[in-house]
């Protein structure tokens, strides 16, 4: 076990907090704070485990992680999640293509409805954010 695993539950917090607001900004502490007003339990625990046990690790850095996640979020067809990535995703260094590509890539692998599911989404996250993504 590594010196991670010692971390205190306020320490894991802490930390999940500080790589949230660097992923998404603080509209992601306003994310939490939502889903904590109606469930602190579960707000606590995406903060704790998610951001600070699992994308607080080193040896993948934030870009790869949200290709996981979205690539995950897809072949699940779990589109409710999926703009939160979007964006965290860019604001970690995925190019709109990139995305466009992990989109492309899961039609192969999770069919054609999820990943035209996928698409209608980041489609209106690049809306929001004014990209228009330069494609081959």
């Amino acid at each position: 076990m590594g010196s991670e695993d010692r971390l205190t539950n306020a320490e894991r917090y802490e930390r999940g907090m500080k790589t949230l607001v660097e992923m998404v900004g603080e509209e992601g502490a306003q994310t939490i704070g939502n889903i904590g007003a109606f469930f602190p339990d579960m707000a606590h625990q995406i903060v704790s485990f998610g951001f600070g046990d699992l994308y607080s690790r080193k040896t993948l850095d934030l870009k790869q992680r949200e290709i996981i996640t979205i690539t995950s979020l897809i072949t699940q067809g779990a589109t409710e999640q999926l703009p939160f990535h979007v964006h965290a995703a860019l604001n970690v260094g995925l190019t709109p293509e990139e995305i466009l590509e992990i989109v492309l890539h899961c039609a192969g692998y999770a069919g054609f409805p999820k990943a035209c599911g996928a698409l209608s989404v980041v489609s209106e996250v690049f809306k929001a954010r004014n990209i228009t993504p330069v494609t081959a």
